[in-house]
């Protein structure tokens, strides 16, 4: 490993530029100073850290930014606020003791210029770390791109877990779910038992809700995606579908598409029924749909999974009933065990689901809104 770290270093100096070694231990600087010494005989290297008094800490870092030091061994003190643009090379000993944010600070200290800057990592063979460590620098592995502090941050909060929530130790399970799937479960639950166990609680605040479900769940023999052919990179197509599913309002999905049709060029069809089913699902919530399933030119529309659910009691279900008996001939009610489930033929594509659900959307919500 040495024969890496001495060619790092004389290739980063014989472009000119300077390097940070990091070593997070105080007692041991002086004897990895010398070692770096000894790798590299005829540069100048430095050392400095946190418990220097701070004339001499000021006089080290500014003797540094003078190019009296080609190596400055140092902790990481230098994190945040140091900004040396001729240092394009940082190199961190023992990485797999570092946090993630450390991890990602340090690494932001280098390529602060037009140069071509690198990260070295060091550490123990990857079967051999624990798997926290394995996970963190694999993270910073994948997200080295500009900008992507945020998913390096959420993929912190899965590996590390949040705490404990409501008086449960969550953390384990969180880890496997990931943060958001684990946000959306806790919701579902508590919104669950406001409207079961504790109904009589809550009355006064489900009396003034009407939205019996929060999501909704398509399921399609259709191609819907956004091809690599339109977007190459796995990590953009990754983005793009996770702000498409943040959309809430249609301004805010005619700007994505207006966007995508900006950076990407025309969207093929995949994408715009992409686009579509959005639209389907935001109708589907609002009409009390759990799921839909669209596969052989049948449409099935699931009604929420639970018999005893107020929903079916509610003026919205009378009003789909009402829909159903003389508001159109497409569709029909089936029910299987105490379970109900809308059936609708003949319908082909999403542009035809989507015509299906603004009718019945048109003639039972907004009746309900007229009184």
């Amino acid at each position: 490993m040495t024969i890496y770290i001495r060619d790092a270093i004389y290739y980063e100096t014989e472009r000119g530029g300077q390097v940070f070694f990091i070593h997070n231990r105080v007692q041991g600087l002086p004897e990895m100073c010398a070692m770096i010494q000894g790798l590299c005989p005829d540069l100048s290297i430095g050392f400095a850290h946190g418990q220097l008094e701070g004339h001499e800490l000021e006089e080290r870092i500014m003797d540094f930014i003078d190019r009296k030091y080609d190596v400055l061994v140092c902790t990481n003190i230098v994190e945040s606020g140091v900004d040396i643009p001729n240092v394009n090379t940082i190199i961190v000993n023992n990485a797999h003791h570092f946090g993630l944010s450390d991890l990602h600070q340090l690494r932001g200290r280098v390529g602060r210029s037009n140069k071509k800057a690198f990260c070295y990592l060091l550490g123990p063979p990857m079967s051999t770390m624990p798997t926290d460590s394995r996970k963190r620098l694999q993270t910073l592995e994948q997200f080295s791109d500009l900008g992507s502090g945020f998913q390096i941050a959420m993929r912190d909060l899965d590996i590390r877990g949040a705490g404990n929530l409501l008086g449960g130790e969550q953390t384990g399970f969180m880890a496997e779910i990931g943060f958001e799937m684990y946000q959306k479960i806790l919701e579902e639950a508590i919104r669950e038992l406001k409207r079961t166990s504790f109904k009589d609680l809550f009355k006064e605040e489900i009396s003034k809700q009407d939205d019996f479900v929060s999501d909704c769940t398509i399921d399609t023999d259709l191609e819907i995606l956004i091809p690599d052919s339109y977007v190459e990179s796995i990590a953009e197509r990754l983005s793009l579908y996770t702000r498409l599913d943040s959309c809430e309002k249609e301004e805010e999905l005619n700007e994505f598409h207006t966007e995508m049709v900006d950076r990407f060029g025309p969207i093929p069809s995949q994408v715009e029924d992409l686009f579509t089913t959005v639209r389907c699902r935001w109708m589907a919530v609002q009409l009390g749909f759990e799921k839909m399933t669209l596969k052989d030119e049948t449409l099935r529309c699931y009604f929420i999974n639970r018999p005893d659910s107020p929903y079916f009691e509610s003026d919205l279900f009378r009003k789909i009933l009402a829909f159903l008996q003389t508001g159109t001939n497409k569709a029909r009610l089936k029910q299987t065990g105490r379970m109900f489930l809308l059936i609708v033929d003949n319908v082909k594509d999403m542009e035809t689901m989507e015509r299906f659900l603004k009718h019945m959307h048109k003639g039972v919500v907004e009746e309900m809104a007229r009184g």
